[in-house]
């Protein structure tokens, strides 16, 4: 190296709101799959909006899967795809916590619900969210 200095790596871009949902949804998806520890599935650095919701809505997975099936009529959250379900608890955690208005809550699960399982899923995830914030203001 012909006196050459080596400049440190400038700190990743914060992706998007939605692609931050999308990395946290990936996250939760092996998390559910596998039972590792969340943390350990991180490859390189997650977005920090994605590693906070991820840890969040994994944090409290229990009481988010229960208010999904309370209002999911004879589709409990175990029976759910594993796609299906942490869409879901993304959205009831958004909704929940009021980190979103409600109708970008579930606007952005069923556009990963689209995007990452089915028209039918959408739908659910649709007719899910739209149960549990009427129940829930």
């Amino acid at each position: 190296m012909s006196g050459e200095t080596t400049r440190p790596k400038p700190a990743p871009k914060p992706l998007g709101r939605r692609q931050a949902r999308r990395q946290a949804l990936f996250l939760l998806y092996q998390w559910d799959l596998t039972g590792q520890p969340l943390a350990s599935l991180f490859e390189g650095e997650p977005d920090a909006f994605a590693r906070s919701l991820a840890t969040s809505v994994s944090a409290v997975a229990p009481e988010l899967d229960t208010r999904v099936s309370a209002v999911s009529e004879g589709w409990p959250a175990d029976r759910l795809g594993t796609l299906e379900r942490n869409i879901l608890r993304i959205g009831v955690f958004e909704l929940e916590e009021n980190a979103v208005p409600m109708d970008v809550a579930i606007n952005e699960a069923v556009v990963l619900a689209k995007r990452y399982a089915s028209e039918d899923a959408a739908r659910l995830v649709n007719g899910i969210l739209g149960r549990i914030a009427k129940d829930g203001r």
